[in-house]
This record gives C-alpha cells, sequence and structure tokens, in this order.
C-alpha cells in the first residue's frame, strides 16, 4: 500500500502548469508553479515544517510548549498543521488587513488568532510584530517563529522548492518569478537554481507601498515609500533577514487593482483558482514580457488558494467598492445599479438640521434629498452643513427648511455620463435619477470619480 504516515509528509512535489490565455502574447513558455496541492493549501507548509523541526533540533521548544508567530494567514496554516501533528499550541498573530477566511480557517484547525491594526508603524506596540514578540515574552515555553528573520524559512526553499523546479523542467528554466514578502522563497529558490545555472533570472514581484524595490536599486530604505496597501502575501515596510538582494535581479511593482483583476482572471481564463499574489506574480510577468524571448522557459510561482480570498477578491461588491471591477458604466442608471440595493436616504422639510446630521452620520452619506408633501423641494450636503455649524451652531435646532439649498436636478436613466459631468459640478454636489419603475435614486460625485477611476 502506498500510504503517508501524517499529513506533513504529503508537502511538496506541487505542479507546473502551462499559461495559456494570459501569456498568449508572450514570446516565452511560462509555467506556474501551483503551491496549492500542499495540504494547507500554500508554498508556506514547506518553511513552516521547516522552522519547527529546526527548533525542535536546537532545543527552542519543549512538548507541549506553545508556537507564537505572526502571519498574513498561509504560515500560520501551515505551522498549524505541524503542531497538530507535533502536539503544540499555536497563536497566530495577523494584522486587520487579511480576509476573513485567512481567519476562520485558522481558528478551524486550533490556532488561537489575535488581530493587530494594519496601519501603525512596525515598531509600534500594536502592530502585529510587536505583539508575537511580546506573547512569546509573556507566555511560558513559548517559542517565537521569526519567519522574517528566521532563515530555515529559505533553507526550506533550497532544499525543497529550488530542486523541484530544476527537476520539472530538465534544467531547462531560465527565469523565476515570485511575489516577495519573508523572501524566503525567492532567497532560498533563487540561491539553488543561480548555483546550478548562474544565468537564471530572479525576479521580484513587489506592491505600491512596500520598500523592495527602491531598496534593490538604489540601497535606500525610503520611509515615504511606505503606505497601506491591499494586497496580501507580499512587499513590506521592513527588511526581512531572509530577503537576500545579491540573489534577486531585479523587482517589478504591480498595483492593488492588477493584482486583483490578474488573480480572478487566473480562475476565469486557467481554471487555476489562486490567491492574491498570484494575480500580482502573472501581471508583473506580463509587464516584463519585453524582456523575454521565445527561447525562455519562465517559472511563476503562485503562492495559496483562492478559497482564502472569496469575501474579498472574489466577491463583486468587495471589488467594486474599491474601483477594481473592470465594468462598462455609460449611463446614469449604470451608476444607479452599482447601489441599488441600498434604500435612497430623505429628510422633510420640516425636520430639524440635526436629523439631517444624525442620517449622514447613519448612513455614511454626504447628500440628502429635502422632501414636502412627496415632492423634492431642496437638498443638504456636508458642505452647507458645515458651513452651518461653523457660521451658526445654534441653527443644528432649527427646520432644514430654513438652511437646505435647492433641489438636486433630476435626469433620465439614459442620461450619458458625459451629461452627468455636466450637471455636477462645484455647486451641484449630486443628482437624482428617475428610473423606469418609478424610484428616483441619487448619484453623487463620489460616483463620477469612481466611474471614470
Amino acid at each position: 500500500m502506498r500510504i503517508f504516515n501524517n499529513v506533513l509528509e504529503t508537502i511538496g512535489n506541487t505542479p507546473l502548469i502551462k499559461i495559456n490565455k494570459l501569456a498568449k502574447d508572450v514570446p516565452a513558455l511560462i509555467l506556474a508553479k501551483v503551491e496549492t496541492t500542499n495540504p494547507g493549501n500554500s508554498v508556506k507548509d514547506r518553511m513552516a515544517v521547516k522552522m519547527v523541526e529546526d527548533a525542535e533540533k536546537a532545543g527552542l521548544i519543549k512538548p507541549g510548549g506553545t508556537v507564537i508567530e505572526g502571519t498574513s494567514g498561509n504560515t500560520g496554516m501551515g505551522l498549524a498543521l505541524a503542531c497538530i501533528i507535533k502536539g503544540y499550541k499555536l497563536i497566530c498573530v495577523l494584522n486587520d488587513k487579511q480576509s476573513k477566511e485567512k481567519m476562520d480557517i485558522l481558528r478551524a484547525v486550533g490556532a488561537e488568532v489575535v488581530v493587530c491594526p494594519t496601519a501603525v508603524e512596525p515598531t509600534d506596540p500594536r502592530s502585529y510584530y510587536s505583539v508575537a514578540r511580546r506573547l512569546a515574552t509573556e507566555i511560558p515555553n513559548s517559542w517565537y517563529v521569526n519567519q522574517y528573520d528566521n532563515l530555515s524559512n529559505r533553507v526550506a526553499h533550497y532544499e525543497q522548492t529550488g530542486p523541484e523546479i530544476w527537476e520539472q523542467t530538465e534544467g531547462k528554466v531560465t527565469h523565476f518569478i515570485v511575489g516577495v514578502g519573508t523572501g524566503g522563497t525567492i532567497s532560498g529558490v533563487g540561491k539553488y537554481l543561480k548555483e546550478k545555472n548562474p544565468h537564471i533570472k530572479i525576479w521580484g514581484i513587489d506592491t505600491y507601498g512596500s520598500v523592495f524595490k527602491k531598496y534593490k536599486e538604489t540601497g535606500i530604505f525610503d520611509e515615504n515609500e511606505i503606505y497601506p496597501y491591499i494586497t496580501e502575501g507580499i512587499g513590506e515596510d521592513i527588511l526581512p533577514a531572509n530577503v537576500d538582494f545579491e540573489v534577486i535581479d531585479l523587482f517589478e511593482k504591480v498595483t492593488d487593482k492588477d493584482a486583483a483583476v490578474y488573480t480572478r482572471r487566473l480562475a476565469r481564463e486557467e481554471g487555476i483558482f489562486v490567491g492574491n499574489s498570484a494575480g500580482a506574480a502573472i501581471k508583473g510577468t506580463l509587464q516584463l514580457a519585453d524582456q523575454l524571448t521565445k527561447d525562455d522557459v519562465v517559472v511563476v510561482l503562485f503562492h495559496d488558494h483562492g478559497s482564502r480570498y472569496v469575501g474579498k477578491i472574489f466577491n463583486d461588491d468587495w471589488m467594486r467598492e474599491r474601483g477594481f471591477l473592470e465594468e462598462e458604466v455609460l449611463t446614469a442608471g449604470d451608476l444607479v445599479a452599482k447601489h441599488k440595493d441600498k434604500p435612497l436616504v430623505t429628510v422633510y422639510a420640516e425636520e430639524l438640521v440635526s436629523h439631517a446630521i444624525s442620517k449622514m452620520r447613519t448612513f455614511g452619506i454626504s447628500q440628502i434629498p429635502v422632501m414636502k408633501d412627496g415632492k423634492l423641494v431642496g437638498s443638504l450636503d456636508d458642505r452647507r452643513v458645515y458651513q452651518v455649524l461653523v457660521d451658526n451652531p445654534e441653527l443644528r435646532d432649527a427646520p432644514i427648511s430654513s438652511v437646505m439649498s435647492p433641489a438636486f436636478p433630476v435626469v433620465a436613466a439614459t442620461t450619458s455620463v458625459e451629461e452627468l459631468c455636466q450637471c455636477i459640478n462645484k455647486e451641484i454636489p449630486a443628482v437624482l435619477v428617475a428610473l423606469p419603475e418609478g424610484k428616483m435614486h441619487i448619484v453623487t460625485r463620489y460616483d463620477i470619480i469612481s466611474a471614470m477611476a
């Protein structure tokens, strides 16, 4: 019988799959190293087990101990599998930009999940780096993994992933491309491949808001490069010890939108259901296509499974809210369709200004039509409310009719976006759209901006 003694023995030997439709205009052969067949559905299974086993050999963790790690979710899953088999407890510290699916999966396999804010400095005591370190000092018989600086991370890929790629391509690989986060995958694979053939190019995919590309090109750690971004699993605001910049030949940045759009395209056009960083990796490869030839064999590594992004990248509403969904918007009716499930919020002329402010706050809106006897008689927007509060604060308790602006214009659902741009201006922040079913909905300046972005 061909059996495995436990789930950890099933890690590795992931397939190489040719990219067809997305790479049809690229002269080179583009192959995806799809890591979702690992038991934890990501490349991080490899290094998670390696780090735990090396820690055991070094006496850093004892039986019944607690493993603690700051993770974007995938390393946590790999650690969870190792901890289940080896009998350790696990605490995973994540930042709040990670998908709910990742958090739920970690809890499902027995990990305790601690969530920290994303938009803080790495040295801030609230950051997920700092919280993980603190917990490791407070909990007896615990070990802080520190995948960023734990060099067992990149050794795992030097020993496993690199040799697999070399053997699967029969040594014909000319380029290895992967998103860079901790740096373990690119540095370990890159070191192995360059030892086999120093002419192989190692390209890292970075994201806007991360420091890697500029640091590689200039040697400068520029804090002005750091700002919040959406793409998960790649990019950093620190320089992990695992990133071997000597091994990496260049970095290419990919936008959040392109990463998301190409993640969806991989699923729909190639049938490869993978995560956010895979979209960044394939888009970065296409951006670099002019540096490839017909003789090149390019391996692009896809980190994790798409199931961890169902509530985000594969959710139309989430994509639409961020302006990532590529939709053709031609008319006012098209714009209204984006939020037709939301009610048209109105106020009555006899209500108090304070009531309008409360509704703005409750519904997160900036403009409200004013009604009287079932008819549109005026409007109120945040600019007018601000003026009232600054100039005459006592008017909070005045009727809306005493401070309202003229009613918003009403346009047909067939009105073109170009015509809407003529209607909405500095003085008129919104229009009302008359729908065929007799209802009305609002289109704001922000809706126009989102459609044109």
